[in-house]
């Protein structure tokens, strides 16, 4: 999609939040992947942590970050999947105000053409919640690559046109 180089970029603050019950710091090469992948692009790593799929304490991080005034974009990695223990679009539907349904479906699209059928496994989805945009990743490097590289470097990217998520952030607490 093109970019608007006329234009300025604006880099935005985002956290990333690893969703799992096995990795930490050293193992977490999606949370890695993402991160890699945002700092490339110019935008700030605001902040970073891996929780176990648990509900409470998923919702409970993602409001402090909605509510920190410092942080304009979450995203998660992990537990999207369909076991009991993937809990990650129920977390976000406990904070949400706003689905963004389209975040899935095209997800998913783009996700097919690497892993095929595989797909209809990923809850990918995404959501505001006070002003906050929240995209939720399944955990491996590829749904990473595919969620980061397909959708959000361009949607976060100010200079993208026809239109963006970056420009609306200023918007999305209107009434």
């Amino acid at each position: 999609m093109p970019i608007d180089e006329s234009l300025p970029f604006r880099p935005l603050n985002i956290a990333v939040l690893t969703v799992s019950d096995t990795r930490d710091a050293a193992s977490d090469r999606s949370g890695d992947t993402l991160v890699e992948r945002l700092i490339g692009a110019g935008h700030r790593l605001a902040a970073r942590i891996i929780i176990r799929d648990e509900v409470p304490a998923l919702a409970a991080q993602l409001n402090a970050w909605i509510d920190d005034q410092a942080i304009d974009v979450i995203i998660t990695t992990g537990g999207t999947g369909v076991t009991g223990r993937d809990v990650t679009p129920e977390a976000l539907d406990a904070v949400m105000e706003k689905p963004i349904p389209g975040f899935g479906e095209l997800f998913r699209w783009l996700s097919f053409q690497s892993i095929g059928t595989s797909t209809i496994q990923s809850r990918a989805c995404a959501g505001v919640a006070r002003g906050t945009y929240i995209f939720c990743l399944p955990g491996s490097t590829g749904a990473v690559k595919d969620g980061w590289d397909g959708i959000l470097a361009s949607q976060l990217d100010s200079r993208h046109r026809p239109c963006n998520f970056a420009d609306l952030i200023p918007r999305l607490q209107e009434r």
